[in-house]
């Protein structure tokens, strides 16, 4: 538990933090202005992905997404 504290505590905590928020700012902007229906599959499996890592499952989905 002091481990966890003291790292909460650390500027790495921060670092962490922000490459965390802006990998998934980045992927909600991605998933945003890219179409979910595609022909292409390597796109898909992409999108797919940047969807989960933007939280855009359960309620939240693209405009176009079934």
């Amino acid at each position: 538990m002091e481990n966890i504290l003291a790292f909460i505590g650390s500027e790495e905590f921060g670092a962490w933090t922000s490459a965390i928020t802006c990998v998934v700012t980045a992927a909600t902007g991605i998933t945003a202005l890219t179409p979910t229906k595609t022909d292409n599959k390597i796109i898909n499996g992409i999108l797919s992905v940047l969807n989960f890592v933007a939280g855009n499952f359960l309620n939240n989905k693209n405009a176009d997404a079934e």
